[in-house]
């Protein structure tokens, strides 16, 4: 493959930051195509069960998560994330066969599956990337939901709960070695990433 920095990246970032948007313009500089992975975890979701594969099921029977602490939904996810990593690298070790690049986004992707895909690849001679996209403020989250779900209102303990796990997110890519990109200012992200992907470090 020619004229990439990777043959696979990962965008991983909570949700409402922005990564589907990122994600669609780096696909298209690359002519590679997105794979959202959200898809797939719907797809896990609809071939298990809470009683088999309770791992991914956390939040069955919860109507309303907004009626929950914001610390409790966050533990939540985070172990419905770790639980799904054996999914994402299932994805990335499909995609290594396949010589187009791809871009993978979703607010379920951890930076220690990241890491291992990026180890993966390497072992088999391809570019697996990985950048996470950091949004902190609960406030501009909740802007980007009413801009992007005007029907569904105001939503900001979803936004505080997606704060929360977009710190933690950021955290444990520092860890990992792996690049952060704080999300603001919107114009130029793209770029941004590009070179945190050409340095490694975080911006």
């Amino acid at each position: 493959m020619t004229g990439t920095s990777w043959d696979i990246l990962l965008i991983g970032g909570a949700s409402g930051v922005g990564k589907s948007r990122v994600a669609l313009q780096l696909a298209a500089d690359m002519q590679g195509f997105v794979v959202e992975f959200d898809d797939v975890v719907s797809a896990v979701e609809a071939m298990t069960t809470a009683e088999h594969h309770p791992a991914v099921h956390h939040f069955d029977g919860i109507p309303d998560t907004a009626q929950l602490a914001v610390e409790h939904v966050l533990n939540l996810q985070i172990a419905t994330a770790r639980a799904l990593e054996p999914a994402v690298l299932g994805v990335v070790r499909n995609r290594l066969t396949v010589d187009v690049p791809a871009v993978i986004e979703g607010d379920y992707l951890t930076p220690a599956a990241a890491a291992a895909a990026i180890h993966e690849g390497s072992v088999s001679g391809r570019r697996v990337r990985a950048v996470f996209l950091h949004e902190g403020d609960p406030e501009r989250i909740t802007a980007n939901y009413a801009a992007r779900e005007p029907a569904s209102g105001v939503q900001r303990h979803r936004a505080r709960v997606s704060a929360a796990y977009s710190h933690w997110l950021a955290d444990q890519a520092a860890r990992h070695g792996l690049p952060v990109v704080e999300c603001r200012p919107w114009d130029g992200l793209a770029g941004r990433v590009e070179r945190a992907l050409g340095r490694g470090l975080p911006l």
